[in-house]
């Protein structure tokens, strides 16, 4: 005969009402799945946590564009104007029901914010200009003067 055992399973439910510590446990294993780089959640109703370094710092956490986010139901890549990621860029998604309204938001740290590609060479080729009147800058043996 099997034994009986408590089959009770814990659990966590995310909502429109749900708060910090709520979210705190999903976003832990969300923060180490990224290698540790800072995320932030929460609900519509209530303020969330930000976590950094393996830890809950904060658990009344929101922030502008956790909460634009909400508010329009779309995902965000941005540089914060204020706040702990003032000009940090960050990525926000919202969290959203079965009918697909906004219920909470979470966000990241954007590393790929950082290393923006096309700006870089934008900004590059502005520079070569300026540098030798021509992009790209001839090599010293492409010259005119090198060849004769």
């Amino acid at each position: 005969m099997m034994e009986s055992r408590d089959t009770t399973m814990e659990q966590y439910i995310i909502s429109v009402s749900s708060r910090a510590r709520d979210l705190a446990p999903v976003m832990i294993c969300l923060h180490d799945l990224l290698g540790r780089l800072p995320v932030t959640a929460r609900s519509r109703d209530h303020p969330g946590v930000r976590i950094e370094d393996g830890k809950v710092i904060d658990e009344a956490y929101t922030g502008p564009i956790l909460e634009e986010v909400l508010e329009e139901n779309a995902t965000k890549r941005v540089r914060p104007p204020g706040g702990p990621y003032k000009g940090i860029p960050v990525v926000v998604a919202p969290i959203r029901d079965s009918e697909g309204r906004a219920i909470g938001a979470i966000g990241i740290v954007d590393v790929t914010g950082i290393f923006d590609l096309a700006g870089f060479m934008e900004q590059n080729a502005g520079i070569r200009k300026q540098v030798c009147g021509e992009d790209p800058c001839p090599l010293p043996t492409e010259s005119p003067a090198a060849k004769r």
